[in-house]
């Protein structure tokens, strides 16, 4: 089945927690896309009651219509519904690889809320079903459609060589989702949160020679930090390090600092510019453009539904090898440092 440009595509969003409540608010007012279908468990939440839902971003909880729309309690009664051309999965990580291999069984196309799945085994599963079904399948990657993330991809086309690059992301231990603070269900802290930075260097630079990691995890107490070291050959160190502090008050936060041959491109969670400083004293300010990163990946995928095309700006197989990544940083934080090749 594929989805017809004649006609708005037909959404069954699998999950309605903090992603699903942030997806749910990009699926109502795109154009070329309706929503027709939402599962969850929660009575209250398929009745449109989500005014308790919430997060680290500041998506707050409301309530919604969902006359009209189908509400179903399993997702095997989602995919058994016939208008439905497309799920989102915005379910916890350790059900992604069941819900997506489902869905494109069931012949529907398949967005999943980063990241793809909990492990490589995992990832396989999907990346053959995928390949059997012919359907479109991306993983919602969003820091792909950031600005200022993008930014820094067009400008270092011409920068020359990197000497350095450093991305940081820092929050509180999530207070919102139980399951994300079981290691067997979330991958973990740094397994959640990071993997949006491995991945953004994934696209950027492919899989790294090998990885060196150290840092910390007491999950009784919310914490779970990282300096991973990346190592290209023929490049400086890219270093991604952060992860959950203590939780309560930490401010969420992100940034970025690359050094190149013509300049060093800074940029801090919230900045309008992506900073470059050159040599000689000059700097220059890239304005950023305003939107909403979560509508540009939606509004993407959706495209490429309509187009019948592979998500080039999130390939599932690069989507997996950011997860195979963050096992191999994880393996060398524990065992102290240790260097772990991509291949062995």
């Amino acid at each position: 089945m594929r989805a017809s440009s004649r006609r708005p595509i037909n959404i069954g969003l699998a999950g309605l927690g903090f992603m699903g409540l942030t997806h749910l608010k990009v699926w109502r007012h795109l154009p070329v896309a309706r929503l027709c279908a939402v599962m969850d468990m929660s009575e209250a939440r398929l009745a449109g009651d989500l005014s308790s839902v919430g997060g680290n971003l500041g998506v707050a909880g409301e309530k919604f219509d969902f006359s009209g729309v189908g509400t179903y309690r399993s997702l095997d009664q989602l995919l058994a519904d016939p208008e439905v051309d497309a799920v989102d999965i915005c379910l916890p990580t350790n059900e992604h690889a069941q819900a997506a291999v489902a869905a494109l069984r069931a012949g529907k196309h398949v967005l999943v809320e980063k990241p793809l799945a909990r492990n490589e085994k995992e990832t396989e599963l999907i990346l053959a079903e995928h390949k059997r079904s012919g359907r479109t399948l991306m993983a919602a990657h969003v820091l792909r459609f950031m600005p200022a993330y993008l930014a820094l991809a067009d400008a270092l086309k011409d920068a020359g060589r990197v000497h350095s690059a450093v991305f940081r992301r820092r929050c509180a231990a999530p207070m919102w989702s139980g399951w994300l603070k079981d290691p067997s269900r979330s991958g973990g802290g740094i397994f959640d949160l990071l993997i949006h930075d491995v991945d953004y260097c994934v696209s950027r630079w492919g899989m790294p020679a090998s990885v060196h990691a150290v840092g910390h995890e007491d999950l009784t107490r919310g914490i779970d930090v990282v300096h991973a070291e990346l190592r290209y050959p023929g490049s400086g160190p890219v270093i991604v390090t952060g992860g959950w502090h203590h939780p309560g008050a930490f401010p969420f936060s992100m940034e970025f600092t690359v050094v190149t041959d013509e300049c060093t491109f800074e940029w801090t969670h919230g900045g309008a510019h992506l900073h470059a400083y050159g040599p000689d004293t000059i700097s220059t300010n890239r304005e950023l453009p305003a939107g909403d990163a979560f509508a540009a990946e939606i509004a993407y995928f959706a495209d490429c539904v309509i187009q019948g095309r592979a998500p080039e700006r999130c390939l599932p197989e690069e989507s997996a090898q950011s997860v195979a990544l963050m096992h191999r940083i994880i393996e060398s934080r524990r065992r102290n440092g240790e260097t772990i090749p991509w291949k062995t």
